[in-house]
């Protein structure tokens, strides 16, 4: 079994499949060789398992390589243009392509001619890869590292670098950058940041930005090194929708490192676990924040829209799309020096379905922003006791009792639930029974 030593200094065992190693066995016979790439290698690098293996595959043809495939799976040939085959194989990807150059001819992220040459040395075909920790291979069997730009250097230093002028021809790379900066704790090199500085967003869709925005605040990392990458590109100015948390960028900073974590401890503690779409909500509210807390909103009734711009530039899901502006719009209504009252706390949970996000986001404020430092828990506590931390009140009267107890159908019957609701969350009206008796009382009084 191939090993090699990590970044820490420890040696490592990564996963490899018997198939595939049977295949770079076949490879190797036809004259050919194989070098897994991008992020497995990262990965490795790191001591992490990765089971996305994408293999660079030189001195041999597709002609050659697909009967070479075939023989253990399902080809597909999922990027003709690209020279990509996908083999289909149980629990596990691999992608084999070849060594390419690319040239830029057109708008936007497919005006690209793509030329596959088998012949192509690794540093040849690596110099189209956007940053120097993703331009390193390991040639298989035995792993043996090829990094010709000083991708290693650069992991070790924490510092994402880009590997040459081909940078500039995808746009999406800034995006990267920044979820890139998140997740492995990196800081972008100066030349690599001036280089983003001249480039421009517009001509990407919004499946494309949206995709990376989650990969920055939702992938295991921290988010605060994202936003400094977002800032030293002067992103803001692009994304003017993301603001300081009370002036401050640090503060906003520690929000979204405070969420990650919050979320994070969430998914796995009691009261109930995060779903997919809740850590979005929370994720991109904290992203927000600093239009719910400063001053560029005007206070908490200019949040929403502001919100309501940004996502809709990113993103065409709706859950984030009206949850997103609603939970900031009641974040920067709270007062953090005092906990709302128990009606108060039902309309709340009534506007977000519970108040577990809205607990969450106060909980990610910063002390110097929160004021209060009891004031998270207090809320938290209060939510659970009246139990609208997971999820709304529901009313306790229906249509069908209105009927039960002889009351004609119409427009009233709707004005009643509606009436004994408002009851309900005032506290006056407290269970089923209570809620009964009120409506009785109505009926009688309707049939005098």
């Amino acid at each position: 079994m191939a090993t090699i030593t990590t970044l820490a200094g420890n040696e490592f065992a990564p996963e490899l499949p018997g198939r595939l190693l049977r295949i770079v066995r076949d490879i190797r016979d036809a004259g050919g060789r194989a070098f897994l790439v991008g992020g497995w290698v990262r990965d490795a690098l790191l001591g992490k398992n990765c089971r996305d293996y994408d293999i660079e595959v030189y001195d041999i043809g597709q002609e050659e390589l697909v009967p070479i495939l075939k023989n253990y799976g399902k080809t597909n040939l999922v990027g003709k243009a690209f020279g990509v085959i996908h083999l289909a194989m149980k629990g596990e990807s691999l992608d084999f392509s070849f060594p390419r150059t690319e040239s830029k001819v057109g708008y936007g992220h497919r005006g690209f001619v793509v030329h596959t040459d088998e012949k192509l040395s690794f540093r040849e075909a690596a110099l189209r890869r956007d940053f120097t920790i993703n331009a390193m291979g390991m040639e298989l069997p035995d792993l043996t590292l090829c990094d010709p730009y000083g991708g290693i250097d650069d992991l070790k230093a924490h510092v994402l670098r880009h590997v040459g002028p081909a940078f500039a021809e995808d746009s999406l790379r800034i995006l990267r950058g920044v979820q890139f900066a998140s997740r492995f704790e990196c800081t972008l090199a100066p030349e690599t940041a001036e280089l983003c500085r001249t480039l421009s967003l517009a001509d990407l869709s919004v499946e494309r930005l949206f995709e990376e925005f989650k990969k920055w605040l939702l992938k295991p990392g921290r988010p605060s090194m994202g936003l400094r990458a977002f800032l030293d590109i002067g992103l803001e100015g692009f994304f003017p929708e993301v603001v300081p948390l009370a002036g401050s960028w640090e503060a906003l900073g520690r929000l979204l490192d405070n969420m990650a974590g919050a979320r994070a401890a969430a998914s796995v503690g009691e009261p109930p676990a995060l779903g997919d779409d809740e850590c979005s909500e929370l994720a991109f509210a904290a992203l927000l924040s600093g239009n719910a807390l400063g001053k560029a909103s005007g206070g908490a009734g200019g949040v929403k829209p502001v919100a309501e711009k940004f996502l809709a530039r990113i993103t065409n899901e709706i859950h984030l799309l009206k949850k997103v502006p609603e939970l900031l719009s009641c974040y920067g209504g709270l007062d953090f020096e005092k906990v709302p009252s128990a009606p108060e706390l039902r309309r709340l949970a009534v506007r977000l379905g519970g108040l577990k996000l809205l607990c969450l986001l106060v909980q990610s404020t910063p002390a110097p922003v929160a004021g209060n430092p009891g004031f998270a828990a207090a809320l938290q506590e209060a939510a659970l006791e009246i139990g609208v931390y997971d999820a709304a009140p529901q009313p306790y009267l229906t249509g069908k009792m209105l009927l039960d107890m002889g009351m004609k159908p119409g427009k009233h019957m709707g004005d009643i639930i509606k009436r004994s609701f408002e009851l309900q969350l005032d506290g006056e009206i407290k269970n089923i029974s209570d809620a009964l008796t009120w409506a009785k009382e109505i009926n009688l009084s309707l049939s005098v």
